[in-house]
């Protein structure tokens, strides 16, 4: 008793309140009230009773029982097991735990992450649409519409082309005609003017009228292939070829025309002088007039037919 009396006289603020029910203010009436005589004049301290002295005392000698505890485990430490250390409860720090104004706040941050990306993700989409929706007139414009227009065109230049060489085919076969025609004519002419040079060779030695007549239709045969290989050389636009062979065929109607007084070849032969006339200024009047002068060779007619007027400019090319 006289070391818990000793205890309660000495001990600072700090140690009594060591003992559970101990308060502070209940420490300070007891130092307060210091020095006590007796255990029990404890009890008149304010806020003291015999339960918490009581407690007390049990506090001050479980204090003073554990140093010779230890002693003893140290002296029969080498011969017992290391004791096991209790694991005490993790202890809370303030700085640990998360308060509630830091919370809030990451919340509100991780708020403001997924309103920016919201944000981003709306303005993506948004720019994505508005590119859909002016860029698509735009580039139906400015792209598909020439595109489309020149396919159009190019399409119609194709099927104009095929036109042109469908009607350059025709020509070129016509030209081949026109030119086996004109060599049939020229083979012609050669193989008449032998016959013609024949007959009057032996016409100058037997002077029959047979072989005059003959002779006749020989130069009248040659004068309607010169004309025709005229006609034909008109057909190619080859007007000096042409009036060469309309004035051979000329005078071998003249000198015809001298033999025998017919009406019709003189009619002819003025046409041809038209056409001479014409050509090669005025080539269609002259496909014209020679035109009336075969028929009239062929039929031995003279057809009621105007003469067409020159024109006031040249024609570069003359209808067969």
């Amino acid at each position: 008793m006289s070391d818990f009396l000793n205890y309660l006289n000495t001990a600072d603020l700090d140690t009594l309140t060591k003992t559970p029910g101990i308060t502070h203010p209940i420490a300070e009436s007891i130092i307060a009230a210091r020095p006590f005589n007796s255990v029990d004049d404890c009890i008149n301290v304010r806020g003291m009773g015999k339960n918490l002295l009581t407690r007390m005392q049990s506090t001050f000698e479980a204090g003073e029982n554990a140093p010779e505890s230890r002693a003893m485990i140290q002296v029969d430490e080498e011969a017992a097991p290391a004791p096991l250390e209790l694991s005490q409860p993790p202890k809370e720090s303030a700085k640990a735990e998360d308060s509630f104004l830091s919370r809030l706040g990451r919340a509100l941050l991780v708020f403001i992450r997924a309103l920016f990306r919201l944000i981003a993700i709306a303005l993506v989409i948004g720019g994505i649409g508005a590119g859909i929706y002016y860029g698509l007139p735009y580039i139906n414009q400015k792209v598909i519409v020439p595109i489309e227009k020149n396919r159009i065109q190019i399409s119609k230049l194709t099927s104009e082309i095929e036109s042109l060489q469908t009607q350059l085919d025709e020509t070129n076969s016509r030209m081949d005609a026109l030119e086996k025609s004109i060599e049939a004519h020229s083979a012609s002419l050669t193989k008449l003017d032998e016959i013609q040079a024949t007959l009057e060779s032996e016409i100058q030695t037997s002077q029959s009228e047979t072989l005059l007549q003959l002779k006749q239709e020989v130069m009248f045969t040659r004068a309607l292939d010169m004309l025709g290989r005229a006609r034909l050389y008109l057909a190619q636009s080859n007007f000096g070829l042409a009036r060469e062979d309309v004035n051979s065929a000329r005078d071998l109607l003249v000198t015809l025309q001298t033999e025998t007084k017919d009406e019709a070849r003189g009619q002819a032969i003025a046409r041809l002088d038209l056409a001479l006339g014409n050509l090669p200024a005025f080539p269609v009047v002259a496909a014209g007039d020679l035109e009336i002068g075969w028929q009239i060779l062929m039929s031995g007619e003279v057809p009621a037919t105007a003469t067409p007027a020159p024109t006031i400019e040249p024609v570069p090319n003359a209808l067969p």
